[in-house]
């Protein structure tokens, strides 16, 4: 048998467990999780998914982005999926985004707002690594076919600053997150019988069987698609299984019915959200898989290019937007500390 045989099958088996699986935490394990080559394990996804979900894990960590890289640049990728829908783009930007992956000209001026005006008030995505990940798309398609090149589409809602002026003007913005990202799938992806890969917070792709939906991947799923989420979490998975640490970097697991599968939410994810919904759920119940790139000593962070503290209209920008929300005062003085640490010295 093939190894991508044998993937299709142990997926397939995850969604017939799925449907008859009980939620008792204290089901045992039947098998370890066993540790495949992760880029042929995703690609194979799609046989039998029309959505790949990949969570970021922690935003802003560098294994996450290096591998991201590593599996759009796999040649197969490309032949297999249409669209990689993000977080960290605002749809209001998408006809710049389709200019841009198709080789066109923007002035990078221009191009910024992609990432810098979502409805996130604060720096998380003006870290170097997404821009890195928009350019390297757009390489990707320049080695390709028109007909083959790959689109992004922006999730995030298209939020004009100009016009938001109040906290509560901010609130509506962030409120439609998952809603609209999962409209613009449904039409953009699915309605067009394309394939799709996600790349969102984990969070985003939790609460798969909570109703009403709330979550992206939920409001998929509620409409019958067909979703493979996989974790990034980066919690220390040698914790429930000893061998993990011996596992190969990076590595795909399954976890239905594995000592990670049936491990409590809250271990991969800290304090549980309110509700009673999540009293009773496991990993298995979010998630497919976890993708492995080492153990949480490993992980790194991108952090915010010495030009963007030295830019001053940026600076004014970010503090004005995180003036309007209350309780972001900490977020404030850690830029304004990053940065002045950054600075030449004399």
């Amino acid at each position: 048998m093939k190894v991508s045989s044998r993937i299709s099958a142990a997926i397939a088996a995850i969604v017939l467990a799925a449907v008859v699986s009980t939620r008792a935490q204290d089901a045992p394990a039947s098998h370890p999780a066993t540790p495949t080559e992760p880029i042929a394990a995703i690609i194979d996804a799609f046989s039998t998914h029309d959505i790949v979900a990949l969570g970021e894990g922690p935003h802003n960590n560098e294994q996450g982005h290096a591998f991201r890289l590593r599996l759009i640049r796999d040649p197969k990728f490309a032949q297999t999926v249409n669209d990689i829908v993000v977080e960290f783009g605002n749809a209001r930007y998408q006809d710049l985004m389709d200019k841009f992956v198709a080789g066109g000209s923007i002035p990078r001026v221009v191009f910024r707002q992609v990432w810098q005006n979502t409805t996130i008030p604060g720096t998380v995505w003006d870290v170097p690594i997404y821009e890195e990940f928009f350019g390297a798309v757009r390489m990707v398609n320049a080695s390709l076919p028109k007909e083959k090149q790959m689109r992004v589409l922006l999730g995030d809602p298209p939020i004009d600053w100009d016009g938001v002026k109040t906290e509560a003007d901010a609130d509506k913005w962030l409120a439609q997150r998952d809603a609209h990202a999962a409209e613009a799938i449904k039409r953009e992806v699915l309605a067009r019988k394309r394939r799709a890969l996600v790349i969102y917070g984990d969070g985003h792709l939790q609460g798969r069987s909570e109703r009403p939906p709330h979550s992206l991947v939920a409001r998929l799923e509620a409409d019958g698609a067909r979703v493979f989420t996989i974790s990034n979490s980066f919690a220390d998975l040698s914790s429930l299984q000893p061998d993990v640490s011996s596992w190969a970097v990076p590595s795909l697991a399954l976890v239905r019915d594995t000592p990670i599968g049936l491990k409590g939410y809250e271990f991969f994810y800290g304090a549980l959200p309110p509700g009673d919904y999540w009293k009773t759920q496991r990993m298995q119940d979010q998630f497919d898989a976890v993708l492995y790139l080492g153990p949480p000593s490993a992980m790194t962070m991108a952090k915010l290019s010495p030009a963007l503290c030295a830019d001053a209209a940026y600076i004014k920008m970010r503090t004005d937007r995180l003036a309007l929300r209350k309780g972001t005062e900490g977020q404030v003085k850690r830029l304004e500390e990053y940065c002045a640490a950054s600075k030449p010295k004399p």
